[in-house]
């Protein structure tokens, strides 16, 4: 049966989880340089209009179909055919629904990688990629460890929100594409944010889009939401914290760049433990994110000389691991799900570890295929001269901002 309290969450969540990734690109496009900035708000926008699409059409039968082996979904919801109001069993929301909220996970999950690459991918490259990469990377994921026929699934893998589903798959293949394509003109040098006030008003909205990130995930109003909800800020305030205090240690001053980084490394961490842990854990968990995601962005970045632009490898790929492990240590039957190590069950942080080294594969083996093959078909990335003008004129003919007498 329908229940109207819950279904008036859900819509409430997917809208919350939909303005993540317009506001996304107002975090990623204020770090980069002015003439960069639209192409991020582009590439951000597109994302939402062709991702949507690509998941009514098939995307969703794939990741949430009936399940053919545990390995993908079946072709039997394609074009959302025999998808109607009816709840799926063991939900009270209409399937509809369902298809909206997990659409809006799909749309943001590609929309990470944009950080990745910023201010040197051709257009045609960056839009076929994204295409493909959707299809053969996220959908396979999302079926492993959401569907309940996935192989991941049956193990008992917990991922409350998308911790390895969306965030160790992002960052991993942000990694891989960020070698894949080089460095930025310059050696791919630390250059500062063009509009920091941009980044802070973006993180500011993706911490407030994230309650329905993870609170929409119990998929109704119920005590796991408020659990989830409340995980959610902990988590975010103490990794804030904790990048502020590191950050004022190590260079001798707290910066605005640092905590916005350390709050977005803290929602990640949580986004796989929300709806398992205690307030508490949570503290443990956003810190430990924060802190792994301060050395990877500070240190072995610079120590292998990848261009990461946005480190999303280190925000959201480390911190997203950290956060599926810390599931399995932190975790309570109590609150959802099964216990982790600290509550007597070892067996729950190796099905951790399981999930996470698949997420891994998954993302780096079909990220570098995809990307050799995109690059064959269409190219990927910009000419010099193009780069040092900037993506915003070469690829879009369009100026972000107009200086008039």
């Amino acid at each position: 049966m329908i229940n109207a309290a819950d279904t008036v969450w859900m819509l409430i969540a997917t809208a919350l989880v939909m303005v993540m990734t317009p506001t996304l690109g107002f975090f990623y496009g204020g770090l980069v340089r002015k003439k960069n900035i639209l192409s991020i708000l582009m590439q951000c926008m597109v994302i939402l209009a062709v991702i949507s699409i690509q998941w009514i059409l098939f995307g969703y039968t794939l990741a949430f179909g009936p399940d053919k082996g545990g390995v993908i979904g079946g072709l039997e919801w394609a074009f959302l055919r025999g998808v109607g109001l009816t709840p799926l069993e063991g939900q009270t929301i209409p399937h509809q629904l369902f298809v909206c909220f997990q659409m809006m996970f799909a749309v943001i999950t590609p929309a990470l990688i944009v950080g990745a690459f910023a201010e040197r991918i051709k257009f045609s490259g960056f839009l076929l990629f994204i295409i493909l990469w959707s299809t053969f990377v996220y959908d396979p994921m999302a079926h492993w460890v959401w569907a309940s026929g996935g192989w991941l699934f049956s193990k008992g893998a917990l991922d409350f929100a998308g911790g390895t589903v969306i965030h160790i798959t992002a960052g991993i293949s942000a990694l891989v594409f960020s070698i894949l394509i080089g460095k930025r003109g310059g050696n791919g040098q630390s250059r500062s944010p063009h509009n920091l006030p941009f980044a802070i008003l973006g993180a500011s909205f993706l911490w407030f889009g994230w309650f329905g990130f993870n609170a929409g995930s119990a998929l109704g109003v119920k005590g796991q939401t408020v659990s989830a909800f409340l995980n959610t800020n902990t988590a975010a305030a103490s990794a804030a914290v904790t990048w502020m205090l590191v950050d004022w240690l190590v260079h001798k001053t707290p910066t605005a760049l640092g905590v916005i980084t350390g709050l977005v490394a803290g929602l990640v961490s949580i986004t796989p433990a929300a709806g398992y842990v205690t307030p508490m854990a949570s503290i443990a968990i956003g810190a430990g994110g924060s802190i792994i995601g301060f050395i990877f962005v500070s240190y072995i970045k610079k120590l292998f000389g990848y261009d990461d632009s946005l480190d999303v490898f280190g925000v959201h790929g480390m911190a997203g691991i950290w956060g599926a492990l810390a599931t399995g240590l932190f975790a309570s039957k109590e609150i959802g799900g099964t216990d982790g190590l600290f509550y007597g069950n070892p067996h729950q942080l190796w099905v951790q570890f399981i999930t996470v080294v698949t997420a891994i594969a998954i993302a780096a083996i079909g990220t570098f295929i995809l990307y050799k093959v995109c690059d064959l078909i269409v190219g990927m990335r910009v000419e010099t001269i193009e780069e040092n003008i900037g993506l915003d004129l070469t690829q879009h003919h369009e100026a972000a901002y107009t200086l008039m007498d």
